[in-house]
Order: C-alpha cells, then sequence, then structure tokens
C-alpha cells in the first residue's frame, strides 16, 4: 500500500501518513523510523527540540545503506524552537547535520513564541523584551529556502491571526502543523487553511494516547470515544485507524507516534478504504471540543502572551476551558 499525498503550494507533494517521533526516547526511535519505512511510511516528523535527530539520523543512514529507500523517496520535516528564533539557518543546519542529509522537505516555526535559551524552564520573554517579529522570523526562514537548504516552509501552532500577519510576504506558508483528533477538530482554522492553500499536518492525531489527565475529569479520551468505538465496530477498524483515515479524508496529513513495530504498522493500513458519509458526520459531531496540547508554559502575565485567548486567538470559541 502506497501513502496517498497532497500537493503544497510549493509544489511539492506530501505523504499524508507520517510518523511522529516527538517523545521517542533514545534508543527507541531508530528502531521506530526503520519500522515505518519498511511499513511503507515516507514521511518522517522530526524536530530539533525533540532531543534525538541524531538517533534519527541513525536510522536514515541505515536504510539508504540497506538499499530500502533513497532519499529522494522521503519526506522529513524538522522544526525551529523557541529559544532561536535569531538563528534560523544555523539551528537548520544543526538538524541537518544530525539527521546526516543535505536538505528538508519541510522546515517549521515550532511556536508562534520567543523564549530564552536558558533552558529548560523555556521561560517565554517578557513583553517588554525586544525580539524577532514574526515577520521577521518568517523572512529568514524564506531565505534558507531559497538558499534551497530546505524545500517547502511553514508554521506550527499558528492561529489565524497569526497567519494573517505573514500575508502580503514573498512566501506563504505550505503548512501548518496544529492539534487536530475528533475532539479537537479547528473546524474554522483548518476552512481557513484551505481557503488560502495552506495544508494542515495534524499532530497529536490520536489525542496523545497516555495523556488523557490533560482533558479532565469529565471527557472521554479519543480512543475511549463512544462514537469513534462504534464506527470501529462497524467497520472492522481499530479505533487508531478510525481517527486517522478521518483526518485524511478532512484532507490534512496526520503524524501518529509509536515505538511499535506492530502498530506503526497498523496504523499504516487505516490508508485502504474511506470512511463513509454518515461515520464522517458522527465523528464530526464529538463534544465537547479540548486542545490536550493548550500551550500553557507560553501563557503568562508579563510574556507576550498573558491568556490562552492571545495565543490562539480564539480560533474556537466553543473548546472547553482548559482544566485546571
Amino acid at each position: 500500500m502506497v501513502s496517498p499525498v497532497a500537493t503544497l503550494n510549493s509544489g511539492y507533494t506530501i505523504p499524508l501518513i507520517g510518523l511522529g517521533t516527538w517523545q521517542s526516547k533514545p534508543g527507541e526511535v531508530k528502531a521506530a523510523v526503520v519500522a515505518a519505512v519498511n511499513a511503507g511510511y515516507r514521511h518522517i516528523d522530526c524536530a530539533e527540540k525533540y532531543g534525538n535527530e541524531k538517533e534519527v539520523g541513525e536510522a536514515f543512514a541505515e536504510i539508504f545503506a540497506a538499499g530500502i529507500v533513497k532519499r529522494e523517496d522521503l519526506f522529513v520535516t524538522s522544526k525551529l524552537w523557541n529559544a532561536h528564533h535569531d538563528e534560523v539557518e544555523k539551528m537548520l543546519l544543526k538538524s541537518l547535520t544530525d539527521l546526516g542529509l543535505r536538505y528538508l522537505d519541510l522546515y517549521l516555526v515550532h511556536w508562534p513564541v520567543n523564549t530564552v535559551k536558558e533552558e529548560p524552564r523555556m521561560k517565554p520573554l517578557p513583553a517588554s523584551s525586544p525580539q524577532p517579529s514574526l515577520t521577521d522570523v518568517w523572512s529568514a526562514m524564506i531565505d534558507v529556502q531559497q538558499k534551497k537548504l530546505v524545500r517547502s516552509i511553514g508554521v506550527s501552532n499558528y492561529s489565524i491571526s497569526k497567519l494573517k500577519q505573514l500575508e502580503g510576504m514573498a512566501v506563504r506558508p505550505a503548512v501548518n502543523q496544529v492539534e487536530l483528533h475528533p475532539l479537537c477538530r479547528q473546524d474554522k482554522l483548518l476552512a481557513y487553511c484551505s481557503s488560502v492553500g495552506i495544508h494542515c499536518t495534524a499532530f497529536s492525531p490520536l489525542g496523545t494516547p497516555g495523556s488523557e489527565w490533560l482533558l479532565g475529569p469529565n471527557v472521554k479520551a479519543v480512543l475511549e470515544s463512544d462514537v469513534v468505538k462504534t464506527v470501529a465496530a462497524k467497520t472492522k477498524r481499530s479505533p487508531a485507524q478510525v481517527v486517522l483515515r478521518w483526518g485524511i479524508q478532512r484532507g490534512t496529513s496526520v503524524i501518529p507516534k509509536s515505538i511499535s513495530a506492530e502498530r506503526i504498522a497498523s496504523n499504516f493500513q487505516m490508508c485502504d478504504s474511506p470512511l463513509s458519509e454518515e461515520d464522517m458526520q458522527q465523528l464530526n459531531a464529538i463534544e465537547p471540543q479540548v486542545r490536550m496540547n493548550p500551550g500553557r508554559s507560553w501563557v503568562m502575565a508579563e510574556g507576550w502572551y498573558p491568556s490562552h485567548q492571545s495565543l490562539f486567538d480564539d480560533d474556537d470559541p466553543t473548546m472547553l476551558p482548559l482544566p485546571p
């Protein structure tokens, strides 16, 4: 089976099923990447902040040496971390070195947030501090694309308002990678991106299994939803396969994370046939809606984003209030 693809506004294609590497621990991610490529994945999502790009690079070296795929067969993404908005090319080159690649297929601004460089606190810069603006950072992203270090450029966790700040610049983002799953549909944001030719990639497309406590005591986890389970039983799929297929049919790419070769292969198999319109309508009506990754670390009274609303700009005012 071959992953379906979408054509980005840069002219390149992105496979709609990819492997996420967030929270994959050292000693685990290399085997996961090798298993994914052997299972048919051609899209690998990485980030400098994940701390595992060197091991992902070891997997690529092994895969290329074995002749499983060529470099041009893969679509590889990395991301610019918040503390390095003034060092776009330097950090891109670091990711390329760690990954053992000459170019990236996609480079994203990880968050519309600047943080102090002293980790691990990740404290946002105070609102009074000078910082590269969103447009300044985007100009630097355009520059590395023009140098052919990356084929396509995009953003992550950007609201409609923040995307509009980039309108009129020489290059429009090719991708906006955001949290998307049946409990966080973000219909308004998805519709806007579609209207202006920005592809959306869904991170945490399964709702981050193992982190259900983030939803609060009164909300069922994505894979425990009665609707998801009903559709899974009806279509003889796993709940994960249902949710991933739903994401692809909405026009997004999905990047589920797993270190289990069996689950990696199972997730890929959801591509085989579409869900019915009735199934899609039921999945599109699940309530309530709530973010599992609300960017709490970036919301601070003295920071650039003093409230959750200022970070996400109320793109979806129906979203549940954050649990304490």
